[in-house]
């Protein structure tokens, strides 16, 4: 040191902020405007605790509080779901909203649980980690059921094809979600992949998991028993995902595209592959009383959960968690939501045992706390006190809005803007030709591209599978009882009129569930909208779960959970509601279960339901004209409920050798998949009986064939057997339209087209960025 240097202090190491600082310092300003929390919102936080939060305080309710963890937009809508939910519909729903995942009894001792949960804005921003983690975290949440996961499926939307943004990130949530459930060992038995512009800005990363238990091993998030242990186990608590929650799944995207990749998780699929026989043991063991997945909020979820839904308080050393980053404040931790995580309840005389398993899976068990018999979630760092709130207040007492809703003034415009006017082909060659067209654009083409890198046949109890219209999964060996689940929605349907489009949704996921044999049993949904700040977005969303809730009642099957993705939209564009809606079916052996695809020769082809003048919205006017507007499909339940009765009964019995739904390009393109299945042909005869327009005439050969009516299925019966087949379906609608065989779909009088055609018409060329 020179004469002219004097010596600087050292900086001053930060004060920790814990409660005694806090309320020794209630002037210190306080950044809860960047943690995504609006003004009154930090003044309730104050009222409630009396005091200024500490910054790991804040930093709990700042993602507890958030849009996607409290649903403070939403929940006042939920009481939908209750004032629609019947006795009858709660004979088989063992565990209903409110929980991980809802749980239903499908027989012989068997529950089943599934759900389907959003990660769109992380999947924008880092794709492949978005989609993983999205996948890994569904999962999390049947394993905390109780039950083994058994398969999964994902619903996926991305804009145009062709656009540079869609090429940065589709093949990173298609490897993200083979790769996460490949690599753990799951059967992806179907989902969707949607294109459409408005997507561009918000893709949607949708997961969904199914996981089969004994009705008596059902587990619970809740912490009761004084001097019960909390502790955390599996992966360590980094600094990923840090705000996961709050930054991304509860703002909107600006112009400039996607950015904080820090709060994206990074998963580990070996690791929860670990985790989850490590589970199952432990319950097998029985020395597990409560437990919760660490998810959306990380340990700020965990905590408050497991506290609020118990008898008492809970007490955590957080100095004691496990972390990968040594440098991580306490609030990170709180708020990390990094992945492969589990937190459970377990009484002391259980704890050795306990710990004997997961050191059995080497996996990594901490007790970080107790369950105690106050009524504050208190955690410490080093001896310290930094949280004292009440769990109810974290994590189901947050604030509630009753957002404005109006009815959007473009609808009045956009209903009248129907496809009457729009140019129709009038000859059977420029029917053949855009038959072609349809089955090669990119929401009816092939998806083998995609589906191929899916691994669905692992585990041995797949029984269907995509193309086919619904999975269906086989839960018990012995007996063949299984499952089968379809999800399903048309955006467009739900843009022209949220209340039929999503009643559409929930209808087209019972007939493929139907369709392929199983009985439909329950509900889960993944409600995608845009900002709920947008009184137009609040009434899309109002309609579709007044439509999802009154249709759910006609059916006589329960909403069991779901989740509310809000905020999807770039600037002042947002998606279509796109209401995603799950149906699961239960089927006594999945051995009976209906293929989509002609077999055999000679087969008589059936038309089942009502075929109307309905191209509104749909795939041809789409595709050919780029046109959306007028009024969606009509809704018939009654008429989904009878399809619905005569295909279960049907299924099985030999009657039936295909049969496949009509939706998406309506009875042309439901054909041209028949027929492309497995190679097999048809001749249609009874075109002209198919449908009459509103003024009793006979339906034109093209609406006949694009009519994308609802409550409608393509079935072949065997040769023989037809006057049993119709015997069986009372008073369905139905019109014999043709017989199999040979290798032609061929309208006599109107076009033919070889399975070869239909084939090559039907494959994608990838762009080069897909690896084409």
């Amino acid at each position: 040191m020179t004469d002219t240097q004097t010596a600087q202090p050292a900086p001053a190491a930060p004060v920790l902020d814990t409660v005694e600082h806090a309320s020794a310092t209630p002037e210190v300003e306080q950044p809860w405007a960047e943690l995504g929390l609006k003004e009154d919102e930090y003044a309730s936080i104050r009222e409630i605790i009396g005091r200024r939060p500490t910054i790991a305080e804040l930093a709990m309710y700042s993602v507890m509080w958030s849009e996607h963890c409290s649903y403070k937009s939403s929940k006042v809508h939920f009481k939908l779901w209750g004032e629609n939910t019947t006795d009858e519909m709660r004979e088989k729903l063992l565990v209903g909203i409110g929980e991980n995942a809802g749980v239903v009894d499908i027989g012989d001792g068997w529950a089943v649980t599934f759900k389907v949960e959003s990660h769109n804005h992380p999947s924008y921003v880092e794709p492949y980690q978005g989609a993983a983690t999205g996948v890994g975290g569904i999962i999390r949440d049947i394993m905390s059921m109780g039950a083994r996961p058994i398969a999964v499926m994902d619903p996926l939307r991305f804009g145009n094809l062709h656009h540079p943004d869609t090429q940065r990130v589709l093949p990173g949530v298609v490897a993200g979600v083979g790769g996460y459930g490949n690599c753990i060992g799951l059967p992806n038995i179907g989902g969707e992949v949607v294109f459409d512009d408005c997507y561009q800005g918000n893709p949607l990363v949708n997961a969904l998991c199914v996981g089969a238990m004994r009705v008596e091993d059902i587990h619970l998030a809740k912490a009761s028993g004084v001097g019960n242990k909390v502790i955390l186990f599996g992966a360590k608590t980094g600094g990923d995902g840090i705000g996961g929650v709050s930054v991304l799944a509860s703002e909107t995207f600006d112009e400039g595209g996607p950015t904080k990749r820090p709060a994206v998780q990074v998963g580990d699929p070996f690791a929860e592959k670990v985790l989850i026989e490590c589970c199952l043991d432990l319950y097998a063991a029985g020395v597990v009383d409560g437990i919760q997945d660490l998810g959306g909020a990380g340990l700020s979820c965990a905590t408050s959960e497991l506290a609020s839904n118990g008898d008492g308080g809970m007490q955590v050393e957080l100095d004691l968690v496990p972390l990968r980053d040594a440098s991580l404040q306490p609030q990170e931790i709180l708020m990390s939501e990094s992945q492969e995580r589990m937190m459970a309840v377990v009484e002391p005389k259980h704890l050795e045992q306990f710990m004997a398993i997961t050191d059995k899976w080497d996996v990594e068990a901490t007790v970080i706390g107790e369950v105690t018999d106050g009524e504050h979630l208190v955690i410490t760092w080093h001896g310290e006190t930094i949280v004292d709130v009440p769990p109810r207040s974290v994590a189901h007492e947050g604030p509630t809005y009753e957002r404005p809703l109006e009815r959007p003034a473009y609808l009045d415009g956009l209903n009248a803007a129907g496809t009457a006017a729009l140019a129709k082909p009038q000859t059977g060659e420029e029917i053949r030709a855009q038959l072609l067209t349809l089955i090669g654009s990119p929401n009816l083409c092939d998806k083998s591209w995609i589906t191929d890198q899916y691994d669905r046949y692992v585990l041995g109890n797949t029984a269907l599978a995509q193309p086919d219209d619904a999975g269906v999964v086989r839960v018990d060996e012995e007996t063949g009882r299984g499952v089968a689940i379809s999800a399903d929605c048309n955006g467009r349907f739900a843009k022209l009129d949220p209340y039929a489009g999503a009643q559409l949704a929930l209808a087209e996921a019972y007939r493929n569930v139907a369709t392929a044999g199983a009985a439909p049993l329950a509900v889960t949904d993944c409600l995608n909208f845009g900002s709920p700040e947008d009184p137009g977005v609040m009434w899309q969303f109002r309609e579709a779960i007044r439509g999802i809730a009154e249709g759910c009642k006609f059916l006589g099957i329960p909403v069991t959970g779901g989740n509310v993705s809000f905020y999807n939209q770039t600037g002042d564009v947002a998606i279509h509601p796109t209401p995603v809606i799950g149906v699961l079916g239960v089927m006594d052996d999945v051995a009976k279960r209906s293929a989509t695809g002609f077999r055999s020769d000679d087969a008589h082809v059936y038309l089942l339901g009502t075929t109307r003048d309905e191209l509104d919205g749909s795939e041809w006017a789409h595709v050919v004209h780029k046109h959306l507007g007028g009024h969606p499909p009509k809704v018939d339940l009654a008429a989904e409920q009878a399809l619905g009765r005569v295909l279960v009964a049907a299924a099985g019995t030999g009657l039936v050798e295909a049969a496949h739904d009509l939706s998406e390009g309506g009875l042309a393109v439901a054909l041209a998949e028949a027929c492309m299945r497995h190679g097999v042909g048809v001749t249609i005869d009874g075109l002209d009986r198919v449908g009459v327009d509103d003024e009793g005439n006979p339906l034109d050969a093209f609406t006949a064939l694009f009519s994308e009516s609802s409550a409608r299925a393509l079935v072949a019966v065997p040769s023989g057997r037809a006057s049993e087949f119709e015997a069986l379906l009372g008073d369905v609608p139905h019109v014999r339209i043709g017989v199999t065989g040979g290798r032609d779909l061929e309208v006599p009088g109107l076009f033919a087209l070889s399975v070869a055609e239909l084939k090559s018409a039907h494959s994608f060329t990838l762009p080069a960025v897909f690896g084409g």
